[in-house]
């Protein structure tokens, strides 16, 4: 695989909410945009546009979102660690959701420009934020 990733920001502000295990998808997660909904044993975490989100719901806001352009074949190794190794060495949490063609990383609104800085640095082609 060539370490070089294609990544764009994708518009909006994101949450990422926390239901209960087994939750409903509740009708203010529909709509257009990047989400996703991940069940696991103890919770269920939504992640979509933080204006959707009741104010009742456990949330963290404020996230942008990058997203590489793939497919990537299944079996490449590196392409996570690639994206996220010069963000976390950088003091950007991440939040990562990956997809068939591609993957989505959660960081923080405020690090956008810091995010681009950084992903430019490590030799990834980042279209920057608007």
């Amino acid at each position: 695989m060539n370490n070089a990733l294609k990544i764009h920001f994708v518009p909006g502000r994101y949450a990422v909410s926390r239901l209960a295990p087994n939750a409903t998808i509740p009708d203010w997660f529909n709509g257009p945009a990047f989400k996703a909904v991940i069940y696991s044993e103890d919770e269920t975490t939504i992640v979509c546009l933080e204006d959707r989100v009741p104010a009742e719901i456990e949330t963290e806001k404020g996230w942008a979102c990058l997203r590489t352009i793939g497919p990537f074949p299944f079996d490449a190794a590196g392409i996570v660690q690639s994206l996220v190794t010069p963000l976390s060495t950088n003091g950007i949490g991440v939040f990562v959701i990956c997809t068939f063609d591609g993957e989505h990383v959660l960081i923080p609104a405020s690090d956008t420009k810091k995010a681009s800085q950084a992903l430019k640095a490590a030799g990834h082609d980042c279209q920057q934020p608007r």
